[in-house]
């Protein structure tokens, strides 16, 4: 991983400190993984966006949040596509009430979008442990939270990136997202949410919400964040 790609998130208008100046308790670091490849149009994109604007700054998920031992907890968006690229659209963020989520989602609303290459799930996790290794916060709960619409098809194998994860204590959801057209003319291998059950999520109670589809992914967000945030499996929820 390069050291620049962290500092571009200057473009988001938020400064990242460093670990040594900033190391704040909260109750979880949470990385938004979120697919980006050339699978996602423009209004796909704007909807997942959207979903998670809407989720963060959502009343039951602002409570959920204030509700936990130390009552904030601290969020970093990244978007990913092929294994060439990762980037940090938001860097790490504390959320512990109303006016934070709302400052977060404001601020995720401006910045830049891109749509490219090809699907290497494999990258978003690696790319999501380091950013949590940066992390200027401390939690013992570690969560990257992978949103996408396909299989891993570019970098390493998914299950490798995901067991290496998971042996560093971090837990792995997933929000697969439903898509009636088969990605670069293929139709995957098994259905989408089986894979992410057998390939992707892993670690102590991780779990997956399916969006039947992106209209449905703000609704399949907001109930992911508070399963997340409270510490919940869904069946428990």
């Amino acid at each position: 991983m390069r050291r620049r790609e962290l500092l571009s998130a200057a473009a988001a208008g938020l400064a990242i400190p460093a670990k040594a100046e900033l190391a704040e308790p909260v109750d979880m670091l949470l990385v938004l993984a979120v697919d980006v490849s050339r699978s996602i149009d423009e209004d796909e994109a704007r909807l997942q966006r959207e979903g998670y604007r809407a989720g963060v700054s959502d009343g039951r998920v602002v409570e959920a949040i204030t509700r936990g031992m130390l009552g904030a907890i601290a969020i970093a968006y990244v978007e990913w596509a092929g294994s060439e690229y990762q980037r940090l659209v938001l860097p790490w963020q504390r959320i512990g009430g109303q006016a934070d989520a709302n400052r977060w989602a404001e601020t995720l609303a401006e910045a830049p979008r891109a749509s490219l290459s090809w699907t290497s799930i494999s990258g978003g996790i690696d790319f999501s442990r380091w950013v949590l290794a940066e992390a200027p916060f401390e939690a013992t709960r570690r969560v990257i939270d992978i949103s996408g619409d396909g299989v891993n098809n570019s970098g390493r194998r998914v299950e490798r990136a995901r067991d290496e994860a998971v042996a560093d204590g971090i837990i792995i959801n997933g929000l697969p997202i439903i898509n009636d057209r088969p990605t670069f003319g293929r139709a995957p291998p098994m259905p989408l949410d089986q894979y992410f059950q057998q390939s992707v999520i892993g670690g102590l109670g991780s779990f997956l919400v399916v969006a039947e589809d992106f209209d449905a992914f703000g609704t399949a967000v907001r109930r992911k964040l508070i399963c997340e945030i409270a510490g919940l499996t869904v069946m428990q929820a």
